[in-house]
């Protein structure tokens, strides 16, 4: 039969794009990943929420808020991407990435800042951080030229009713049990505005503009569990990771190009394909990449070699049933897919178990290795038949040594 070169020039094309893709845009795709605190450093606090005043329950809309105005908080540390989930019924984790003063966050995370103005004698509660206009609070300057905080009332009225109460006398303001400041009211403030004033600078007075801004959280936060990691070895991680996974690559190509032969190139092509589109969906998807998350992808080639395997080694018993070429790639890509579709989706099964259950560093993995999965299955399996249909038709495929399957195995079976 004669070789029908529309076939192979599709064929050429096919491999010739997945490969130029890979080669020109790996690299920026890999800039785009977000990398975790294990691979570029940062802090990890776990906290447990107690109650914050007797007869409180914690429910999961309690965490929720609690969760929210930590995410507020930690706009103050300037990260852009703090991972922060529930777990269990009253536990909170924070990640921070690229966090190198831990200490600060951990006083800014943990602060309840609860604002109180009181009375005269500071026992009595006459408004609250609740009774703030929501993001009133901003860092300015006193008369005096002094930094201090502005902040403005919802309820002008109710704040009016107070000053003029309490006209000639302090209203002091306190932090928690910090008193800040003790302002004498001189008049009555008519428009709910209001100015604290003490010992700041103009940073502590921006921070504590932050808190107020932020709420105060509707529990209180104890500290399991922390720890830090230091950017260096965060880096030193990664690269040992990268560097385990390109060896791993190089051993998997030359295994099964030696013992696959043809087949082998084809799935070397998918593997690539397969590479790419996984970094390429953590990418869009603004997957957090962890040390577990790359031990899933390393994983994931693993499975995606393994349908390969499955698939080829059909073919190849097929040829040694004395079918034709054509025949037994049809008939062992068929009889593949069930076994190659099973093993997936136990996986599958395996890893949401893992999701639902497992704290953020597992279900970081589970979800790496579903998506490893799912595009293994795409690559693996209909990449590699397509590439083997056009070959078929091309009518290049006529010898069974290019399946790695000796003269003499054949009709063995």
């Amino acid at each position: 039969m004669r070789v029908r070169w529309g076939q192979l020039v599709w064929f050429s094309l096919l491999v010739i794009a997945v490969l130029a893709t890979v080669a020109l845009t790996t690299k920026d795709v890999v800039n785009r990943i977000t990398l975790g605190l294990d691979l570029r450093g940062g802090f990890e606090v776990l906290y447990e929420a107690k109650p914050h005043e007797k007869g409180q329950k914690i429910t999961p809309q309690t965490l929720a808020s609690a969760a929210e105005a930590l995410r507020n908080r930690i706009d103050v540390l300037g990260v852009t991407e703090p991972d922060i989930t529930i777990e269990g019924n009253n536990r909170i984790r924070v990640q921070l990435a690229g966090v190198k003063d831990k200490e600060k966050a951990r006083e800014i995370l943990g602060k309840p800042a609860r604002l109180t103005f009181r009375d005269p004698t500071g026992k009595k509660v006459l408004l609250d951080g609740g009774d703030l206009k929501e993001g009133s609070a901003s860092q300015d300057y006193d008369q005096s030229g002094r930094p201090a905080v502005m902040l403005e009332l919802k309820n002008p009225q109710k704040f009016y009713d107070l000053t003029r109460k309490y006209v000639g006398q302090p209203m002091p303001i306190y932090l928690d049990d910090q008193q800040l400041d003790a302002p004498v009211i001189n008049e009555p403030i008519p428009n709910g505005k209001a100015i604290i004033t003490g010992n700041f600078t103009a940073e502590s007075a921006k921070t504590l503009a932050n808190l107020l801004n932020a709420g105060s959280l509707p529990v209180d936060l104890k500290e399991k569990q922390s720890y830090s990691v230091d950017a260096s070895l965060g880096q030193d991680s990664l690269m040992k990771s990268l560097r385990a996974g390109l060896i791993a690559l190089v051993m998997i190509f030359v295994f099964v190009i030696g013992y696959y032969r043809l087949p082998g190139l084809i799935a070397v092509v998918t593997l690539l394909a397969y590479s790419y589109l996984v970094l390429l969906t953590f990418s869009l998807l603004n997957v957090t990449l962890t040390l577990p998350g790359i031990a899933a992808y390393i994983l994931g080639i693993g499975m995606a070699v393994d349908a390969n395997i499955i698939m080829y080694e059909r073919i190849k018993e097929e040829m040694r049933r004395g079918k034709s070429i054509p025949a037994s790639v049809r008939s062992g890509s068929r009889r593949s897919f069930l076994t190659i579709f099973d093993a997936n989706i136990t996986t599958v099964l395996a890893a949401a178990v893992l999701f639902y259950f497992g704290t953020a560093g597992v279900k970081g993995f589970a979800v790496s290795l579903i998506v490893s999965i799912a595009v293994s299955f795409l690559t693996a399996v209909a990449l590699a038949r397509i590439l083997m249909t056009l070959l078929l038709k091309a009518n290049v495929l006529k010898s069974p040594a290019l399946f790695g399957v000796k003269e003499s195995e054949i009709g063995e079976l």
